[in-house]
């Protein structure tokens, strides 16, 4: 019998936009997958052949990566900071769209010209992509790795600047920070582990309908 393929989906807001491309590819999850008190982590669908997982942003791409799973969402924030090569992704879905900002105070703000910068400190879980960035511009970037809650660093004088994904900028604003850098636009994308991609027909298959669900929503 022919194992289930399995598609990692993030936890959090990106799930809300990824159930409607979902069921335009045909898929819908198990009533438990929309129970808020359920602890369970995987999920069967209306499809025999196709279970869900659910688990954070940043292991999407790992359970992808290593073949756990055959398919996945993720940001390609996640996709620039691991630089897995085992991945594809074939499809920007549309959903989930923001950017990976540098920000500080707005009174470091005021006086400040990231042009003259030589030298910065900043909090970030995207450490690689942040030293990337600033190296490309001759800057040299000291990272200090959180994993949230990153405005409270300037605030707390951990570092005067961090480096983080922002939609409207309220949480900035609402901590007295302010952008002043952006490094990329993301959005989410349909990755494939590529071995399943080259060796399993039903992968392909699934890449072409999510090009088509993201495709009817453009």
């Amino acid at each position: 019998m022919t194992e289930p393929l399995i598609i990692a989906l993030p936890k959090g807001r990106i799930l809300k936009e990824a159930l409607p491309v979902l069921a335009r590819a045909g898929i819908v999850p198990e009533a438990a997958f929309s129970d808020e008190d359920s602890r369970a982590l995987r999920f069967t669908t209306n499809l025999p052949g196709v279970d869900l997982i659910r688990v954070r942003a940043f292991d999407v791409a790992t359970f992808v990566a290593f073949g756990a799973a055959q398919l996945g969402i993720a940001g390609n924030d996640v996709l620039m900071e691991f630089g897995f090569t085992e991945i594809y992704a074939p499809v920007d879905l549309g959903i989930g769209r923001c950017r990976l900002s540098v920000a500080e105070s707005s009174a470091l703000a005021s006086g400040d010209d990231p042009r003259a910068w030589s030298h910065v400190r900043v909090a970030t879980k995207y450490p690689n992509v942040a030293r990337a960035h600033f190296a490309a511009r001759g800057v040299q970037a000291e990272c200090v790795k959180l994993n949230g809650a990153m405005e409270l660093a300037p605030l707390l004088g951990l570092s005067p600047r961090i480096v983080d994904l922002v939609s409207t900028g309220r949480t900035l604003a609402e901590n007295g920070l302010v952008e002043v850098e952006t490094i990329a636009e993301v959005s989410s994308r349909l990755i494939v582990n590529r071995a399943a991609f080259k060796t399993d027909g039903r992968v392909v298959d699934w890449v072409a309908k999510f090009r088509s669900a993201a495709d009817a929503a453009a």
